[in-house]
């Protein structure tokens, strides 16, 4: 029999061995856990799975995703130190030692949890949030606790602490639609994330806990009771003293009003358009755009963008309820270079560039100009009376009058002046003459798809249509009397890189003759001469620019051109209320100081002068030919064998020599040598 105590060492002898080969089994088993994680991708993020908007220079300016997530990223040395320390200190003050776990707080975590018998409590390091926020859903449940071990180790493995920090600032939510630090800096004060003091970073940095309980702009009270909290862990950190601590939290925050709050991403209506014409237009499953990884090239210009932006900004200041719409496209190309739908998108989502209920009122004079211009029934010189006047129509059966603005009326006059003054009784003697039916046909020619009522008050714009027909008719009286199709999105490629869509070269097609469109054009400057609807923001336009302004009772316009561009802006209210005269009075602005900006950087250039154009000297007052007599003498366009022929004999009966030049390319007298050079420095700007 074998003494116990022999029996007792060899129990403990194979106790021992089981032991170390179970730890040994384990250590094996981690460490091939841990080859294989190292050796195994990580999942597609759901960033990683957005598809992409990027503008004319292919830089990103959007994302789509589920819910609308968007950030704007920045590297960490781009992020205050105050934000990192306050992160840190309320989130994870272990971070820079931890191997992605807190293993006490695990181990406590577990015991609840198994108290509980269900996932009650967790101990979440800042790179398990990441690894949560990134690859999984939030929630409760063993399977998706085990999952979140997995990729925080991966995560541990594969990236630096200061790469996984500066990942996790640019992905955590903040509230109010701000994912990641720069999006809540600008939203919440208006500055990027590296200008952010004490108090701003400590107040950002307990919004996570609870982006909704946490707001400033939802409870105040809250979102200061959490920003002591991070600033006594601060103190407790050593990053700040209690000084700084005290000083921080007695500080005034600057938060932008909820009113001035915008989206922090770029062009909003832009990528809202982008999605409608992806998802409508070329058949582009939603799915597909939201988690497919698609990247959209598209013809905006962030430069001209951020120019629509500031001037809508400044046009409106002050306003209460008023919106807007402004859009921007380059004749030549049809290409969209700038969309604003509204004041705030933030407030509202609507993109007003595509409203199809605004009346253009006297903006769409121009397109009836054109008809008559276009079919040679009338000519710059043609003579209406500007008078109160009661029109008959539909065989007599119906009548229709027309009063000028302020029951302003001018006399005889002729096209020029009546663009310039934007004279309706002109406008309805216009339409009355060459048929409303032609008038429709031109504007459906010119692109604008809305319906439009055959009646008198068509030539005064009391047909609705949207912003963006009106920009695309003026498009084609800008280039010329050639059509180009709109086009916003450039081409698209799959998560691989290969190209599914890519649109055709823009090819124009000629609608109108280019004499018709250059000879209104000219009639178009002198609106933002003297005496023109446009004469008080002239001093604004330092370059040859046509176009027309619109007023109704509800909406106001400005819509023009110059050689590069075609722009329209719209400012009224959404819910019907009339509009007051400072309000009418704000679109020529917005106009100007779009079009200055955006083209700052290009010369200014007179507009071309197509074949089939001849220009005369004529006497205003008779409308013939002007001789040496005539004291006054103006220099006017007409298309060729359209130009009067009849010498002006009221001031004498000496005609002036060669005063026709064919296609502005003659001057064969010395006055006609000043006159030509008047007129050219008169848009040549020093």
């Amino acid at each position: 029999m074998r003494p116990k105590s022999t029996s007792r060492g060899h129990v403990f002898f194979v106790l021992f061995k089981i032991s170390f080969i179970t730890v040994l089994i384990g250590l094996i088993a981690a460490a091939a856990l841990l080859v294989y994680l190292y050796g195994t991708s990580l999942p597609m993020a759901d960033t990683d799975r957005n598809s992409h908007i990027l503008d004319s220079e292919g830089e990103v300016i959007a994302t789509f995703s589920a819910g609308g997530k968007s950030a704007t990223p920045v590297p960490l040395n781009a992020i205050s130190r105050h934000v990192i320390d306050a992160t840190l200190a309320v989130e994870d003050r272990k971070f820079y030692s931890h191997p992605g776990f807190d293993f006490k707080g695990v181990a406590r975590a577990v015991l609840v949890n198994l108290e509980n018998w269900k996932m009650t409590q967790g101990a979440s390091t800042l790179t398990q949030q990441l690894a949560r926020n990134l690859y999984l859903s939030h929630e409760r449940t063993w399977t998706r606790k085990a999952k979140e071990a997995f990729y925080t180790a991966q995560l541990e493995m594969k990236y630096s602490k200061d790469e996984i920090l500066e990942m996790y600032l640019n992905e955590i939510y903040y509230g109010h639609g701000a994912y990641g630090i720069e999006s809540a800096a600008q939203m919440y004060f208006g500055k990027s994330a590296d200008k952010l003091n004490l108090a701003e970073s400590a107040l950002l940095a307990g919004i996570p806990k609870g982006p909704t309980y946490y707001s400033p702009y939802n409870h105040m009270k809250n979102a200061k009771n959490r920003q002591k909290i991070v600033l006594d862990s601060m103190v407790e950190t050593g990053s700040i003293t209690a000084a700084e601590a005290a000083k921080a939290y007695e500080q005034i925050l600057p938060l932008k009003p909820e009113s001035e709050r915008r989206t922090v991403e770029a062009a909003p209506y832009f990528r809202d358009y982008i999605r409608s014409l992806a998802i409508e237009k070329l058949g582009i499953d939603e799915a597909m755009l939201e988690h497919g990884g698609l990247s959209i090239y598209t013809t905006l210009d962030m430069r001209m963008q951020q120019a629509a932006e500031q001037a809508v900004s400044k046009g409106l200041k002050g306003s209460s309820g008023l919106e807007t719409a402004l859009i921007s496209m380059d004749p030549r190309t049809g290409y969209i270079k700038a969309m604003v739908g509204g004041k705030n998108y933030v407030e509202n989502q609507y993109n007003h560039v595509l409203a199809t209920t605004r009346q253009p009122g006297s903006a769409f004079k121009p397109i009836m100009y054109l008809t008559a211009l276009d079919s040679g029934e009338m000519t710059s010189l043609s003579m209406f009376e500007s008078r109160p006047t009661l029109f008959r129509y539909d065989d007599d059966r119906k009548t229709y009058q027309p009063r000028n603005f302020g029951d302003k009326y001018l006399g005889e006059i002729d096209m020029r002046r009546a663009i310039a003054a934007s004279d309706n009784i002109y406008a309805v003697s216009t339409i009355l003459k060459i048929g409303t039916e032609q008038v429709i046909s031109m504007a459906h020619k010119l692109g604008i798809t809305s319906s439009l009522d055959p009646v008198p008050s068509l030539a005064l714009g009391a047909s609705p249509v949207s912003p963006f027909e009106m920009a695309a008719a003026y498009s084609v009286i800008g280039g010329g009397g050639v059509q180009v199709q709109p086009t916003a999105i450039l081409r698209i490629t799959d998560a691989a890189g290969r190209i599914i869509y890519e649109a055709p070269k823009p090819t124009g097609k000629q609608i109108v003759q280019p004499a018709a469109t250059y000879v209104l054009t000219r009639l178009m400057e002198g609106v933002f001469e003297e005496g023109g609807t446009g004469d008080r923001v002239a001093d604004l336009m330092k370059r040859p620019v046509a176009g027309k302004s619109g007023t109704t009772d509800t909406d106001a316009w400005m819509v023009g051109f110059t050689p590069e561009l075609t722009t329209a802006v719209w400012v009224g209210y959404d819910k019907g209320k009339s509009i007051t005269v400072t309000d009418g009075r704000r679109a020529a602005p917005i106009f100007a100081e779009f079009t200055e900006k955006a083209l700052e950087n290009v010369p200014p250039k007179i507009f071309p002068i197509p074949e089939g154009v001849v220009s005369a000297y004529i006497d205003p007052n008779s409308g013939k030919l002007a001789t040496a007599d005539c004291p006054s003498q103006r220099l006017e366009v007409f298309i060729k064998g359209t130009e009067p022929k009849e010498a002006c004999t009221g001031h004498g009966d000496s005609p002036k020599t060669e005063m026709l030049q064919e296609d502005g390319s003659k001057a064969n007298t010395q006055d006609e040598k000043k006159s030509w050079w008047a007129d050219f420095k008169r848009w040549w700007m020093e």
